[in-house]
């Protein structure tokens, strides 16, 4: 298992009572990000996002170490292990600016960024998605006086395929909050004591890089990365979409090697959601596979759906199964961020 984020720890929880599972994760903690903006404006969440992995695997083990090469049946370690495995998951996930996704040294960071904020009169969040949207509630939920701007080039508020009700409920929240929005503008043209960029995530794949890489434009074709030694691995350009799958999330190219999470090319939203029910299919195929049966368990990419909220008494929902939810409805379901969920997962409650 490469990669302890969301759906690393789903698949090697899931695996460890059939499986001799070892997984590589630098980070001596699990990070707890989809609660890291809630932790940068109250400090009573800023220890409780960090979780520490020893507690989750019974039979098998974590290894503090970064893959720096993956082959067929091996990875290699930056301290210089090569660790060999029947099956690899891929599960790097992506990386992306501080705050909305934080390292393990953010305890301290957030305690600087919470002190910074205090002293701030105003702040400019570049980028008018949901990380922008949602740090500004944070932000205006714990400081109403202070002065909050959503700014974006684009004039669409929150892309994606979301109906119209949707925005238009999340921009009356906005507009009562008094976060000020302004789309298809220049950020750099607006002064503020504090700054942050609220878009651009990178999908972590370097160790996929050593071998031939044809880049395809963009928009068209596919990319294919060969690693060392043999077979084909297919990835998109660096900072592209990702890594390619067959429908049963094996690596295009690979005979036994799955990816899982914000590392695949799939058409959908990366969210820790998706990258567990990626965990489950994967899981569920490996274990077939050991057990001398296939991988017949197959993902279809899913539509557009996101709990988004604004403090921690607004926000706005949408899925299709149930429509568009409102302030108290969104408040409720992201109401503790799932944490004690990843707790017992990680085995950090006993």
């Amino acid at each position: 298992m490469v990669g302890g984020g969301y759906g690393g720890i789903t698949v090697a929880k899931a695996l460890d009572d059939v499986a001799r599972v070892t997984l590589v994760e630098p980070r001596a903690n699990f990070v707890h990000n989809v609660a890291a903006l809630r932790a940068v404006v109250d400090p009573s969440w800023a220890e409780r996002i960090f979780i520490p992995y020893g507690g989750m695997l019974v039979h098998g083990d974590v290894r503090r170490d970064r893959a720096v090469a993956v082959r067929e049946g091996t990875v290699e370690l930056a301290s210089g292990d090569v660790l060999t495995a029947d099956y690899v998951v891929l599960a790097t996930g992506s990386s992306y600016p501080f705050p909305a996704k934080i390292e393990d040294d953010g305890p301290q960071r957030l305690h600087e960024l919470h002190t910074a904020l205090l002293g701030a009169g105003s702040v400019l969040l570049i980028g008018a998605g949901p990380v922008g949207i949602e740090f500004a509630g944070e932000i205006k939920a714990a400081w109403p006086e202070k002065r909050v701007i959503v700014a974006d080039r684009s004039a669409e508020l929150m892309p994606g395929d979301f109906p119209e009700e949707f925005r238009v409920r999340l921009r009356e929240q906005i507009d009562e909050m008094g976060i000020e929005l302004r789309l298809g503008v220049d950020a750099a043209e607006i002064e503020t004591d504090l700054s942050f960029r609220c878009y651009g995530a990178e999908v972590n794949t370097d160790y996929l890089g050593g071998g031939r890489v044809d880049v395809a434009p963009h928009g068209g074709g596919r990319v294919d990365v060969a690693p060392h030694g043999g077979g084909r691995v297919d990835v998109a350009p660096h900072g592209g979409r990702g890594v390619e799958v067959t429908p049963e999330l094996r690596v295009r190219g690979s005979g036994t090697m799955f990816a899982v999470g914000d590392i695949t090319a799939l058409p959908e939203l990366k969210m820790a959601r998706l990258a567990g029910m990626h965990a489950e299919v994967v899981a569920a195929n490996i274990r077939s596979l050991l057990a001398g049966g296939t991988a017949d368990r197959t993902y279809a990419p899913q539509p557009d759906a996101i709990v988004l909220p604004l403090g921690p008494k607004g926000g706005v929902t949408f899925s299709p199964e149930v429509g568009v939810l409102g302030a108290a409805e969104s408040a409720a379901i992201k109401d503790g961020f799932y944490l004690d969920m990843y707790r017992e997962l990680l085995g950090a409650n006993g």
